[in-house]
């Protein structure tokens, strides 16, 4: 029987081990898409106890918490921060064959050196400890990143935000590299046409533009997207159910926009039309500045409305959406295609049944202008764990090329979330050494070493030029 969570945690052969130790463990980590707020690097603030940055914001552990029975003022309400964590710590214990489980005594070793296994017994204990660490100097924010080694953060970003963080940063000559991520889809929320008008009134004042038309409103944005690139920002972000590729003309934008601005309701034909002008000029946008453009597609979101009007978005109530994907897919990337505008993208996908159809599609616009330009990106979200990373890169590995892969990212809200990183290369190494044993691979350890560390890091670099 092996000891849980030891130095050879998911490696099952001693060729594992080696790939592991010998080439993976020791690589930086590019953080290409994340959701760290800048604003608390900037000010490299230490966190006043455990729960504080363990348990707000992490809607995994929230789901977790409610299916074990626990009350939401033990959750997102106004119990206070130790019965909070007391709470998580009753709900471990149920978590077995989780990722939860796995990530949870991940993140207490790696980050706070505690190889106590969490539960109620062992709850005090252990806040206690990793509270009174939190508040030391080495325990900061930007000490927390570096302990990780961490290169390069993305953060995500909405286009009317000013980045005066990310400018504090660069300027404190911190030596991580942190850097915007373009998110408009707010921009091109036209299901809310009032919060769709609310958003058009702050785009004017931060890009001091009127907006009184179609036209207006793409200079506006425009107008942000290079001042995002003066910012350092190489990569933009969208997280949508689909892609929306339905035809148009630009003067039926221009009339769909009049009507967005004098409130009025759209037809579902014309939102689609809406979004999709949107998403196609925000793309060229991209290609022109040879930025990254990141598609996030397949979640089904905010699906408890009595939830959502209660305590908001992004609180534990998304799921997996099963969304046709293939032919809007195939018509956006290839309408930019036809044209040679198409930059260099990462399609993620969240629902395990379209693996393969994104796989082979993104083949598709390989052009050999860039090694891997299309990228089938690594499993995120809900298949952000053991079963959901094999899959992807077995399908990868099966349809493309996986040597050219750029590897991992967080996609997290918290701090102790680089674990996953590590979590990933585990994986990865005892799949190589899997076909090795097998006979399936040459027992060529430099090489394929050279590969896993390709995957790890040197990809993204080479791909991202951060």
């Amino acid at each position: 029987m092996k000891p849980f969570l030891d130095e050879n945690f998911l490696l099952q052969s001693k060729t594992a081990e080696h790939l592991y130790h010998e080439y993976a463990a020791g690589m930086p980590i590019i953080d290409y898409h994340c959701h760290l707020d800048p604003a608390q690097i900037a000010a490299d603030i230490n966190f006043s106890n455990l729960t504080d940055i363990w348990l707000r914001g992490d809607h995994y552990k929230w789901r977790a918490m409610r299916t074990n029975g626990v009350d939401e003022q033990y959750i997102t309400g106004a119990k206070s921060d130790w019965e909070k964590f007391e709470s998580w710590a009753a709900t471990v214990p149920y978590t077995l064959r989780n990722p939860l489980y796995h990530w949870t005594h991940l993140e207490l070793q790696r980050y706070f050196g505690v190889h106590e296994i969490l539960s109620p017994k062992t709850a005090k204990t252990i806040y206690d400890e990793c509270t009174q660490k939190l508040q030391t100097p080495e325990y900061s924010v930007q000490n927390i990143i570096k302990k990780m080694n961490v290169e390069v953060i993305c953060t995500t970003d909405d286009p009317i935000d000013n980045l005066e963080h990310h400018q504090k940063i660069k300027q404190s000559g911190w030596n991580v590299k942190v850097y915007p991520a373009f998110r408009p889809d707010k921009a091109m929320n036209a299901d809310d046409v009032k919060g769709l008008n609310d958003y058009i009134t702050k785009l004017e004042a931060i890009s001091d533009t009127a907006i009184n038309d179609y036209t207006d409103y793409l200079a506006a944005l425009k107008k942000r997207h290079d001042y995002f690139a003066a910012n350092g920002c190489v990569v933009s972000d969208h997280g949508l159910e689909q892609m929306y590729a339905e035809d148009y003309t630009d003067a039926e934008i221009a009339v769909i926009f009049k009507k967005i601005r004098a409130g009025q309701s759209l037809q579902a034909i014309e939102i689609l039309k809406f979004k999709s002008a949107m998403l196609y000029e925000f793309a060229i946008w991209d290609h022109e500045k040879n930025w990254t453009q990141q598609y996030h597609l397949g979640a089904l979101r905010n699906n408890n409305s009595r939830a959502y009007k209660e305590i908001g978005p992004d609180t534990g109530y998304d799921s997996i959406g099963d969304f046709t994907q293939a032919q809007a897919l195939s018509r956006f990337l290839n309408k930019l295609d036809s044209t040679n505008q198409l930059a260099k993208t990462i399609i993620y996908n969240l629902n395990p049944g379209d693996n393969e159809l994104f796989a082979t599609m993104t083949g598709n616009f390989n052009d050999g202008t860039v090694a891997g330009k299309i990228q089938f990106g690594s499993a995120w979200w809900f298949l952000d764990q053991k079963d959901g990373m094999t899959k992807q890169l077995n399908t990868l590995s099966s349809m493309g090329l996986v040597s050219k892969l750029v590897g991992m990212l967080t996609d997290s809200r918290s701090f102790l979330s680089y674990p996953r990183h590590e979590y990933f290369r585990r994986l990865l190494c005892n799949l190589f050494a899997e076909d090795i044993e097998n006979g399936e691979l040459p027992s060529d350890i430099e090489w394929t070493g050279k590969i896993i560390q390709d995957i790890c890091y040197y990809n993204a670099r080479n791909y991202f030029k951060f």
